[in-house]
């Protein structure tokens, strides 16, 4: 399989022309060689010369912006270890400086089509609750693809496997996601602060706020239980009867914890009169299959109904069909290979149920982007801009409308860069008249559970809007409401 030359011009991620240095392949650069064969998505990497197709150089890290173009080789790579693909706004507390983005010598290559290594985010602040190291979970194991035209299988049964290949490791439960996952620390000293900050007189918010942004979301629970048991009250019922407006709705949404507040958000979407559809696909998209059965399960346990049995009543026709496909929770595993034949298969397919046709497949598009996982419709995505010209996220807004395109169009970001997706759903509920402050605060709350994600998306933010996203958020609240979203995200 050869690619012919790229023509110059072509629209980048998001079908906006890329600035200098951020993913812009110079023309010519393509090797006329395929694919080589791929090492297991989230292996580490092997020792020695970066892999590149067909020669020893390789696309440049995301992040090096207004670098001049070096050589350049499809598809691009994603930013080496030790490196964030955005500009980082403030070191971490501790941090020692670092030395700018274009003094930066290049690093060993990722393999085509993998997320973000570990190590390129920056240090955690001290105090917060640490990644999964090396080594925590079992090692990966590779899975191969379905191929088109195979029988669908029914929902809820995992992808199906050829005989004899090893199953894929399953990805464990995000931090939060597991109820046994509770932390064994003291939150005595938490508990105390918080009920003497709301006792008496007054409510003082300043401490309200110092506790609760940066809790961990391992450690809500415990508070919670701690404060019951040695002030005989509920938390959440001080917060409502002390508290008011948008800052106790940010104050009750960190309470909730990140599993709760999924299933909060799933049943405000779907109660009453019409459904919220993007509070649906904040929630779903994009996430691991581990995260789509316990919040199915939680689900379940607190309102006594299926999530599917309402999402069955609330939707309709091909968009009910497409959240289904979602809840499956059947998506390829992050462990499993990046497949340059299946991706070709999958680029192909793309395109003939969409530009190559009068009206597009929908539930053919649904079903590839459904089911594949972050690194593939990255791969998936970087094939079908060389092969055709045009950035994928382009072709699925031209070919959709309504609420299916944002859903489809955010299955492709969150493949593409979940930092760039979540900076831009934040700006959206600050552009435009008025600011969509409930939403604009359940985003905050999901993105300030991972502490690495959010230094990412401030990064993210700066270099797609030119400006400072905590700057923003203070022009747009005030009071409070303003301090508690800034302290999540600082």
């Amino acid at each position: 399989m050869s690619y012919p030359p790229p023509q110059a011009g072509y629209p980048g991620y998001g079908g906006h022309s890329p600035q200098p240095g951020y993913q812009q392949p110079p023309p010519g650069q393509y090797p006329p060689q395929g694919y080589p064969p791929q090492q297991g998505y989230g292996a580490p990497p092997q020792p020695g010369p970066p892999q590149g197709y067909g020669q020893p150089q390789a696309y440049p890290p995301q992040g090096q912006y207004g670098q001049p173009s070096q050589q350049h080789h499809f598809p691009p790579q994603p930013p080496p270890q030790g490196h964030s693909p955005y500009p980082q706004q403030q070191q971490p507390y501790g941090a020692p400086p670092h030395t700018p983005y274009p003094q930066q010598p290049q690093q060993q290559q990722q393999q085509y089509g993998a997320p973000p290594p570990q190590g390129q985010y920056p240090p955690q602040p001290q105090g917060q609750y640490p990644p999964p190291q090396h080594g925590q979970y079992p090692p990966q194991q590779h899975q191969q693809q379905p191929p088109y035209g195979a029988p669908s299988a029914p929902y809820g049964a995992p992808p199906p496997q050829p005989y004899g290949a090893p199953a894929a490791m399953p990805a464990p439960p995000s931090p939060g996601y597991d109820p046994n996952q509770i932390a064994r620390v003291d939150m005595s000293g938490a508990a105390d602060a918080l009920r003497k900050a709301m006792k008496g007189f007054g409510t003082d918010e300043s401490t309200l706020v110092r506790v609760l942004a940066h809790m961990p979301p391992q450690e809500i629970a415990a508070l919670k239980q701690t404060y019951s048991q040695r002030h005989k009250r509920s938390l959440e019922a001080d917060i409502k009867s002390e508290c008011g407006g948008y800052f106790e709705f940010a104050l009750l949404a960190i309470l909730r914890g990140p599993l709760q507040q999924d299933v909060w958000c799933l049943n405000d979407a779907l109660k009453g009169v019409g459904t919220k559809e993007s509070l649906l696909d904040d929630v779903l998209i994009g996430r691991s299959n581990a995260d789509i059965r316990a919040i199915k399960t939680a689900y379940q346990q607190t309102y006594r109904r299926s999530l599917e049995a309402d999402v069955k009543a609330d939707l309709s026709a091909k968009t009910e069909r497409m959240y289904l496909m979602i809840l499956a929770a059947t998506r390829q595993e992050e462990s499993a290979p990046v497949l340059p034949q299946a991706v070709e298969a999958d680029v192909t397919e793309l395109h003939r149920a969409t530009e190559a046709k009068t009206g597009a497949e929908q539930l053919t598009v649904c079903s590839i982007l459904t089911n594949r996982s972050d690194g593939q419709i990255r791969a998936i995505a970087q094939a079908y801009e060389h092969k055709y010209r045009r950035a994928l996220e382009s072709v699925i807004k031209a070919e959709f409308a309504g609420h299916m395109e944002d859903a489809l169009v955010r299955m492709v970001r969150s493949g593409a860069d979940k930092a760039m997706r979540d900076a831009i759903a934040l700006e959206e509920c600050m552009s435009g008249p008025g600011t969509k402050d409930e939403r604009l605060i359940t985003r905050t709350v999901a993105i300030h559970w991972d502490r690495q994600h959010a230094a990412q998306v401030k990064g993210a933010y700066k270099h797609r809007f030119k400006k400072d996203l905590l700057s923003r958020i203070r022009g747009e609240t005030s009071g409070d409401y303003e301090r508690v979203l800034v302290a999540m995200l600082e």
